[in-house]
């Protein structure tokens, strides 16, 4: 009689034990999927600001020589910039900043020129 209780207990003891190890592994598995969300959101916040970096690098080389622009019209040119360099077309740019395709065309002036430069001094290579 005293050998089947201690088998009982044992049983009872081993299914606590798998259940507890599940309990464990499944907060092991969040606890690793919020970190992993973490480090995403992080690395993601790091690319902007290394291309919000570039982008004003860009639009520093612009300015050497004229006028500085100020902190709003940084942030205008660096979204509109940015636009420009991911394929927008000129309306598409108006649309999202809600200026002009004229007022488009004017701020990005320097860089379609700047652009078609490198076009002709490579095609002349």
């Amino acid at each position: 009689m005293g050998v089947s209780i201690l088998f009982g207990v044992a049983i009872l003891l081993l299914i606590l034990s798998f259940i507890k190890t599940k309990q464990s592994s499944n907060a092991a598995k969040q606890e690793l999927e919020q970190f992993s969300i973490s480090i995403m959101t992080e690395m993601y916040q790091l690319q902007q600001k290394i291309r919000e970096f570039e982008l004003d690098t860009e639009i520093s080389e612009q300015e050497k020589g004229r006028q500085a622009v100020s902190p709003k019209q940084r942030i205008l040119m660096r979204e509109v910039l940015d636009l420009y360099k991911r394929g927008y077309s000129l309306e598409g740019i108006a649309t999202e900043t809600e200026l002009t395709e004229n007022e488009v065309k004017l701020l990005l002036t320097p860089y379609l020129e700047d652009s078609d430069g490198r076009r002709r001094a490579a095609n002349e290579s």
